[in-house]
């Protein structure tokens, strides 16, 4: 079993970190996004492999995206509020697997693995908070998504 794509909806914090550590890893990325690719600092950008949705609602990238996925890694600082805590609602929904890392407490890397594993999880939807909600949580979650990744990427 290999992980062969991680996927997100592009907003900024968590979402963008996991794009960021996928293309620097040569790990194939996409998901979806809202339409207009917006996000809260404007236009996706395009180097992202995001899909537009028909509607500029961010509830409807979340469901596809953990729809599309074999499993959901949530990062987080608490508390789990908004679309983190809706993105837990759709897999529970959707019966689909969700990992919860609070990343002020961070399981170690090799955890993830056995769930990832056990979960026989090819297709890893990332999510967490924006930036705004939780300032850092970009490079927190790029820092433990590297450790994560690094040591299993095609690169």
């Amino acid at each position: 079993m290999k992980l062969q794509r991680i996927i997100s909806g592009g907003q900024t914090g968590v979402d963008r970190a996991a794009l960021d550590v996928a293309r620097l890893l040569k790990i194939d990325h996409g998901g979806w996004c809202p339409a207009g690719r917006r996000a809260e600092d404007g236009r996706i950008p395009e180097e992202y492999n995001l899909r537009e949705t028909r509607e500029e609602d961010y509830s409807v990238r979340t469901q596809r995206n953990v729809a599309d996925s074999d499993g959901t890694l949530i990062l987080f600082s608490p508390p789990l509020s908004g679309g983190t805590a809706f993105t837990l609602k759709c897999a529970r929904q959707l019966h689909k697997s969700c990992r919860i890392v609070n990343l002020d407490t961070p399981d170690h890397p090799a955890e993830i693995w056995k769930w990832i594993a056990k979960n026989e999880i090819k297709v890893l939807n990332v999510a967490g908070p924006r930036e705004s909600q939780r300032p850092g949580i970009y490079d927190r979650a790029r820092t433990y998504l590297e450790a994560l990744l690094k040591p299993r990427s095609p690169r």
